[in-house]
């Protein structure tokens, strides 16, 4: 059997090496755009300074990432965050440091009184059990107070999807806290009862050694397969029983294609086969993010922490400031500090548009506001995605099931990317570990 892996991010990746796994005699073909495999997932060393040009590592509340490492052999490759990081801090008028107990949330000046006791109000708020769509926004007015959504929930779907509550789906892009509600009643009886169950913290920030561009080069070297770099794929096409895959190099015959490109590549190359499919697609928006990194050989600050978010209440030119060498020292030469400043998202679009100096002027000013930081840095990184993460909007779900359910009409035909259902590593270690199982099943006699 001969299968077409189309886009060699992490979730190409990982489903080439579980595919192999479980199908050992398959020809793999996998081709992607770039010249280089990971996707957003890559590392790049300037003057001994390591910069992510996208998702620096994953958590360990879920063990999909953790499997993958060890499934493929890389676990000596682990790094887990600094105990430094622990520290995370928002800027609205001023720096605060986030609270992770509730005397701390309580003594903290990030809401008013009467902003506290809303979010205290939460035990007494009646559950919504309909299943229907809410945004972010709506979602956190509902059962914790605009208070706490304008703050909290701001800051925190810029860190993440770099978009803004009201653009957001709680039940696509947080299904775990609808959970807590539809199946506890609340929040925080949810979270209460979960405790109880021994259900654990957050986890703890991993990666690998040199950054998470190790693990790219690692499952690249331990997955078998034809690997076809800098040769896009065009379009996919019906050919009797399996498929025709067309690049500008010429046209591969395969049983089975697994599409792990995005989602707006995935809707250029499934055309031919189905038009609606095809809309549906391309009809899934995306972030604006730039990435820019700053190397210092000498810096005062101590950068105590990992780092801050804003909130669109700040009117800041940034969305945050990740303080990579306190949060993996190797990001760093010995003695030297780093930052990554992050601009643009649903709040700025346009700020991506900007050119490499342009870009830089924003960073810096964004780090004169939040941190009193005007410091010219030594080395600088710039990395810009005028589509860079999926934004889960209002109505995602839907368009994602009849996503699947028209691809699932195209027999041999396979979706699989982080703008469907999860964004984070571990969603797409775990999808694609399920979907190579899955297809292997099918391929059983």
């Amino acid at each position: 059997m001969r299968i077409a892996i189309v886009g060699a991010g992490l979730s190409g990746l990982a489903t080439a090496f579980y595919l192999k796994r479980a199908l050992p005699a398959a020809d793999l073909v996998v081709f992607e755009a770039e010249q280089r495999a990971g996707g957003k997932l890559q590392t790049v060393e300037i003057d001994g300074f390591r910069f992510e040009a996208g998702a620096n590592g994953f958590l360990t509340n879920k063990p999909d990432s953790l499997q993958l490492v060890e499934d493929s052999g890389a676990t000596p490759y682990l790094l887990p965050s600094s105990d430094r990081a622990r520290k995370r801090f928002v800027f609205t008028d001023r720096l605060h440091r986030l609270p992770e107990s509730p005397p701390a949330f309580l003594k903290s000046r990030l809401l008013t009184w009467p902003q506290k006791l809303r979010v205290l109000g939460e035990f007494v708020v009646p559950a919504r059990r309909d299943g229907a769509d809410e945004t972010l926004r709506e979602f956190g007015d509902r059962r914790l107070g605009p208070g706490f959504t304008r703050v909290f929930l701001d800051a925190m779907s810029a860190g993440i999807y770099g978009s803004t509550p009201d653009k957001i789906s709680v039940q696509a892009a947080f299904p775990l806290v609808v959970a807590l509600e539809r199946e506890y009643g609340g929040l925080f009886r949810g979270m209460i009862a979960r405790r109880k169950k021994g259900a654990g913290p957050g986890g703890v920030l991993t990666s690998t050694t040199g950054g998470i561009g190790t693990l790219v080069r690692h499952l690249h070297d331990v997955t078998a397969a034809e690997w076809r770099l800098g040769e896009p794929v065009t379009a996919v096409e019906r050919r009797g029983n399996g498929f025709s895959v067309h690049t500008p190099r010429g046209t591969a015959d395969v049983d089975r294609v697994v599409i792990c490109a995005t989602s707006f590549a995935a809707a250029e190359m499934v055309r031919p086969l189905d038009a609606e499919l095809s809309r549906r697609l391309a009809s899934i928006e995306y972030s604006p993010i730039a990435v820019v990194g700053f190397g210092y050989r000498q810096l005062a600050d101590p950068l105590d922490g990992f780092g801050l978010l804003t909130t669109t209440a700040a009117k800041l030119p940034i969305l945050g400031v990740l303080w990579d060498s306190s949060i993996f020292p190797d990001r760093a030469p010995a003695g030297c500090k780093s930052v990554r400043i992050m601009v643009g998202g649903q709040r700025n679009p346009e700020l991506v548009a900007q050119d490499e100096a342009g870009l830089v002027r924003t960073a810096r000013a964004g780090l004169e506001r939040t941190m009193g930081l005007t410091q010219d840095p030594d080395v600088r990184f710039v990395q810009r995605w005028e589509r860079g993460i999926p934004s889960y909007a209002p109505g995602h779900i839907a368009n994602v099931d009849a996503i699947f359910a028209r691809a699932a009409q195209i027999p041999g035909l396979y979706l699989n990317c982080n703008a469907y259902r999860g964004i984070a590593m571990n969603d797409c270690a775990k999808q694609s570990r399920e979907l190579a199982e899955r297809i292997a099943y099918q391929a059983m006699p």
